[in-house]
C-alpha cells in the first residue's frame, strides 16, 4: 500500500512506516514546520514536543503525533502534521533517498480539559477562562514581575509563567526556563497546553503534576488549572491474564469538585475502540467500578502479538498488547474531562523450548535438520562449526546448506543440510555394521528490531548400515609369521595391539619387527622365535606359532576386532649343526605349561644352561662332546649325537617339558672349494632420448583403488579436501627406469600455460611457501602394480585462485 499509511485516531495521527520499504535501511525522521524547515526527531524532542516513536507487531514503524504537537498546523478543528524520513544504506545520511508524508485529522469539540497519556509524556489541555483574580501567586525573586512583563507584552496570546505545586512548596518558572527543562507549552485562541516528559524532574517526585499556568490575554495575565495525571503502573498478570486497574478521580484533577459523574467508559486496541460484542469476542474484560476502571486481557488474545525475547541466553517469549482507554467525567468544578490514557504492555518474559528434529535422509547420505519454529522476528545470521563462525552465505562453502521453512501463520524455522562426508559431520562405529553419524553445530540468532542475540546447539545423530569392518590374511615364509589387515572405513583411530601393548614404529624397530601402513592395509612380520608369538605343540612335524593381534579403539582402548595367525615352524628351524661340532638349539616355551620359567632349562648335564634367555625363548650353545650328549653311529659315512632340553618342577626330578634334538656330521668329508676375484665396475647411467607415455589420474581415496572415471568430471570438492593424484609412466616398460617428478603446478583452466600458476611440486620436493603442503605416498608392489618405480603419488589440499577477495573463475 506505499511506504507510509496515516490514520486519524481522535485527538493523536498515526503514521505508519512500512518494513517492507524501510528494512535493513538506517533512517531518519524529522517533522517539518509550517516554514518547511525539518527537525529532526530524538527522544527528548519527541516526548517535549507531542511524538511517539515506537513498533507495531510486524516490526513497522509507528509514529504517532499529539493534535497540539509543536509543529502542527491548527486551522478551526483540522490538525494537519507532515513528516519527512530519510533512508540510506549506510548511516551517513548525504544524499539519502527522502520520503515525504503529511496528513490532516478532523478533530472536534473540544472539552473543557482533555488529558492524554502516551507512552513518553503526558499533556493537558485546557479552555482558556474569563479573567480572574491571581490568588497565591509567588514570585522567586522580587524583580521577577519586572523582568517578565516585557516578554507578556510580547505577544497577543502567550504563556509568561508556569507554578508547581509540590507537597512542601510551590515552586514558580518561568517558560524559558521550563522549556529547556524538556516541559512543553502551546497556546491557541482557544486553548492552554502542558506537556511533561515522563523524565521530568516533577515526575520523578510524584505520580502526578499539580501546577498552573498563566498566560497574558490582552494585556490581562491569567491563570489556568494545568494540572494532569496519568496512571503508573497497575498491571498484574494471575492465571494467564493481564489485568490493568486504572483509578478514577485522582485528586490533583478532582481538586475543588464535590460531584462527579461518569460519561464514557471505552476501551480498545492500537488506538481503536472496541464494541462490547467486540471484547466478548476476544474474551476481553471491561470493568467500571466507583473508584477504578479494569480491563482483563488473556494473555495470548487477539489484539495482541508475541515478539521474541532473550533472558539470560535463554531463547523466549513476550506477549505485547498496546492497549487504549478513554474515560470522560463531569464535576462542578471544570464540566467535562476526557482522558485518553495509551498503555503499552509486555508481559513477563517466558522460556520456550526450541523443537529439534532429525530428518536425515539415509538413502541420498544427507543430514536434514530442522530447528523451531520461532516468530517472525528472528533470523539466523551465523553457525558455528567446529569452533569456525561463519556467516549463512558462506556456510555452503563448509558444505552447509541453510534453509528457512515459512508457516502460514508467519512464524517460521530452518533447516541445515550437509552430506554425511562431510570433513565435520564426526563418524563412530556402532558395533555390527552399524556407524554413527553425529552433526555438532551452533546456530546463532538475531532479533529485529532489537538487535538482541541468542544461540541454539544443534546436535543431530542419525544411524546407518554402512559400517565395512577391517579383514586380514595371514601366511609364514619358514622364519616369519605375516599378516596383513585391510583397513575398513570405521578403524581410521584403531591401534594394533600385541600381548597388551600398541605395536608402534619403534616397538617394532625394538624387537626386529616389520611394520608397515599405507592407509588401506596394515601389514605386520614378525619373526618366528619373538617373545610376542605363542608356542602351543611340539611334534615331529612342527610346531605350532601363532600370532594374535588385537585392533582396539584409540580413544577408548576397547576391543573392536581380532585377528590370529598360526603356523607349523619345521623343528629344523630351532636347531643350528655347526660344521666345528657346535650346536646352537632354542627351546620355546609352551602355552599349556604354567609358570614355566626359561632361565631354568637345562641340557642332560644340569650344569649346561641356557647362554641366552627371553620371556618366550632358551638358547644353548655348546659343543658335541660335553652337557651330557651321546652319540651313535647310525651308518658307516655319519655320526649322530643327541641331547634333551629338559625343564624340572622345584624338588621334583621328573621333567615337565623335553625337547630331544640330534645333528648328524660326516665321519669322513673332502670339500673343494673354488674362488675367483673380480672387480667389478660401479654402475653408471647415460642420457638417452625417447618417447614416455605418462599418465594423471587423480583418486577417491587414500588407497589409491578407485579412480575417477571419464563420466564423473568434473568433480566437486570443498575448500581444503584432499586430492589424491598418480602419475604413471606407461611406455616402455622396462623395470631399469624410474620415475621422477621434477615440478607440477596447477592452474586456472584446461590450458598447462595459462595464468594464474601455482606450483605444487618444486623441483621434487613440496612447495614450502603452501599453507597445506604436498604429501608424497608411498607406493608398494600389488596385483595392479608391477613396477612401483614407474609411479609416483601424492595428496594436495583443494585451494582456489583469488585476487584480493574476489574468487577467479575460467
Amino acid at each position: 500500500t506505499g511506504p507510509m499509511n496515516s490514520e486519524c485516531l481522535g485527538n493523536i495521527l498515526r503514521i505508519t512506516l512500512n518494513t517492507e520499504y524501510f528494512e535493513d535501511k538506517y533512517l531518519s525522521l524529522s517533522v517539518v514546520d509550517q516554514s518547511g524547515i525539518a527537525w529532526e526527531l530524538g527522544e527528548a524532542m519527541a516526548s517535549q514536543c507531542g511524538y511517539t516513536v515506537t513498533y507495531s507487531n510486524r516490526s513497522n514503524i509507528e509514529f504517532r503525533a499529539s493534535a497540539l504537537s509543536c509543529h502542527s498546523r491548527l486551522e478551526k478543528d483540522v490538525f494537519t502534521v507532515t513528516v519527512e524520513i530519510k533512508k540510506k544504506n549506510s548511516p551517513d545520511m548525504k544524499n539519502a533517498a527522502t520520503h515525504l508524508k503529511s496528513a490532516s485529522c478532523h478533530y472536534g469539540p473540544w472539552g473543557p480539559r482533555e488529558l492524554v497519556c502516551e507512552s513518553n509524556y503526558m499533556e493537558v489541555s485546557a479552555r482558556k477562562e474569563v479573567p480572574q483574580t491571581v490568588k497565591d501567586f509567588i514570585q522567586d525573586k522580587s524583580e521577577d514581575w519586572t523582568l517578565a512583563f516585557p516578554e507578556a507584552k510580547a505577544e497577543e496570546a502567550s504563556i509568561w509563567q508556569i507554578v508547581f505545586h509540590q507537597p512542601e512548596e510551590k515552586k514558580a518558572v518561568l517558560v524559558s526556563d521550563a522549556w529547556s527543562a524538556g516541559y512543553g507549552f502551546n497556546t491557541t485562541d482557544t486553548r492552554v497546553l502542558l506537556r511533561i516528559p515522563y523524565t521530568a524532574m516533577q515526575i520523578q517526585l510524584v505520580e502526578v503534576v499539580r501546577s498552573s499556568t498563566f498566560y497574558k490575554q490582552q494585556w490581562i495575565i491569567l491563570m489556568v488549572d494545568t494540572s494532569v495525571a496519568c496512571p503508573v503502573g497497575g498491571v498484574d498478570y494471575t492465571n494467564k491474564t493481564i489485568i490493568w486497574t486504572v483509578p478514577k478521580y485522582v485528586q490533583p484533577l478532582s481538586a475543588g469538585a464535590t460531584s462527579f459523574k461518569d460519561v464514557l467508559v471505552e476501551a480498545g486496541v492500537d488506538l481503536h475502540k472496541l464494541s462490547a460484542k467486540e471484547m466478548a469476542s476476544r474474551k476481553y474484560v471491561l470493568l467500571n467500578d466507583l473508584s477504578i476502571i479494569t480491563m482483563k486481557i488473556p494473555i495470548g488474545a487477539e489484539g495482541g502479538y508475541y515478539k521474541t525475547s532473550v533472558s539470560s541466553g535463554r531463547y523466549g517469549v513476550k506477549y505485547v498488547i498496546n492497549l487504549f482507554l478513554e474515560h470522560q467525567w463531569e464535576d462542578n468544578k471544570w464540566g467535562l474531562t476526557k482522558l485518553t490514557v495509551i498503555k503499552e504492555i509486555e508481559t513477563p518474559f517466558e522460556q520456550v523450548e526450541l523443537a529439534i528434529t532429525n530428518n536425515s535422509n539415509l538413502t541420498a547420505r544427507i543430514m536434514n535438520v530442522t530447528v523451531g519454529t520461532f516468530l517472525p522476528d528472528v533470523e539466523l545470521v551465523n553457525l558455528t562449526i567446529e569452533g569456525a563462525t561463519v556467516a549463512v552465505s558462506e556456510a555452503v562453502q563448509h558444505g552447509y546448506l541453510t534453509y528457512e521453512i515459512r508457516c502460514a501463520n508467519g512464524s517460521k524455522g530452518y533447516g541445515i543440510q550437509v552430506p554425511f562426508d562431510a570433513p565435520s559431520i564426526k563418524k563412530e562405529y556402532k558395533g555390527v555394521d552399524m556407524r554413527a553419524y553425529t552433526l555438532n553445530v551452533t546456530l546463532a540468532f538475531l532479533i529485529h528490531p532489537t538487535s538482541e542475540t541468542f544461540s541454539v546447539p544443534v546436535t543431530a545423530v542419525s544411524t546407518v548400515k554402512d559400517a565395512v569392518l577391517p579383514s586380514a590374511r595371514g601366511f609364514c615364509d619358514g622364519r616369519n609369521l605375516h599378516l596383513i589387515i585391510t583397513r575398513g572405513n570405521v578403524d581410521q583411530n584403531w591401534l594394533p595391539f600385541i600381548s597388551k601393548k600398541n605395536l608402534t614404529l619403534e616397538d617394532a624397530q625394538k624387537y626386529n619387527y616389520s611394520l608397515k601402513d599405507n592407509g588401506t592395509h596394515l601389514a605386520i612380520s614378525v619373526p618366528f622365535l619373538s617373545s610376542h608369538v605363542n608356542y602351543e605343540v611340539v611334534h615331529a612335524s612342527g610346531i605350532k606359532a601363532s600370532l594374535h593381534l588385537t585392533l582396539k579403539d584409540g580413544t577408548t582402548l576397547a576391543n573392536r576386532r581380532d585377528f590370529s595367525i598360526s603356523c607349523r615352524i619345521s623343528p629344523l628351524e630351532l636347531i643350528q649343526c655347526l660344521p666345528n661340532g657346535t650346536v646352537v638349539i632354542t627351546a620355546v616355551k609352551l602355552v599349556g605349561i604354567a609358570d614355566l620359567d626359561t632361565s631354568l632349562f637345562v641340557l642332560r648335564d644340569r650344569q649346561c644352561k641356557p647362554s641366552l634367555v627371553t620371556e618366550k625363548t632358551a638358547t644353548f650353545k655348546f659343543n658335541v662332546n660335553t652337557c651330557g650328549t651321546s652319540r651313535k653311529k647310525k651308518t658307516c659315512a655319519t655320526m649322530t649325537y643327541e641331547n634333551d632340553v629338559l625343564y624340572f618342577r622345584p624338588g621334583n626330578n621328573t621333567p615337565v617339558y623335553r625337547l630331544k634334538f640330534a645333528c648328524s656330521y660326516a665321519i669322513k668329508q673332502t670339500v673343494d672349494v673354488r674362488y675367483e676375484s673380480k672387480k667389478i665396475p660401479p654402475p653408471s647411467t647415460k642420457p638417452g632420448f625417447g618417447s614416455l607415455a605418462l599418465s594423471l589420474k587423480l583418486f577417491k581415496e587414500k588407497s589409491y583403488s578407485d579412480p575417477y572415471q571419464e563420466l564423473e568430471y568434473p568433480v566437486v570438492k570443498y575448500l581444503r579436501e584432499a586430492l589424491y593424484l598418480e602419475v604413471e609412466l606407461l611406455q616402455p616398460e622396462d623395470a631399469r627406469l624410474e620415475l621422477n617428478l621434477d615440478d607440477c603446478w596447477a592452474t586456472n583452466s584446461q590450458s598447462q600455460d595459462s595464468l594464474p600458476q601455482w606450483p605444487i611440486i618444486i623441483n621434487g620436493c613440496e612447495n614450502s611457501e603452501d599453507s597445506y603442503r604436498t604429501i608424497f605416498h608411498k607406493v608398494n608392489y600389488n596385483p595392479r602394480v608391477k613396477l612401483p618405480q614407474h609411479l609416483k603419488r601424492f595428496e594436495v589440499r583443494m585451494f582456489a585462485f583469488v585476487q584480493g577477495t574476489t574468487l577467479l573463475q575460467e
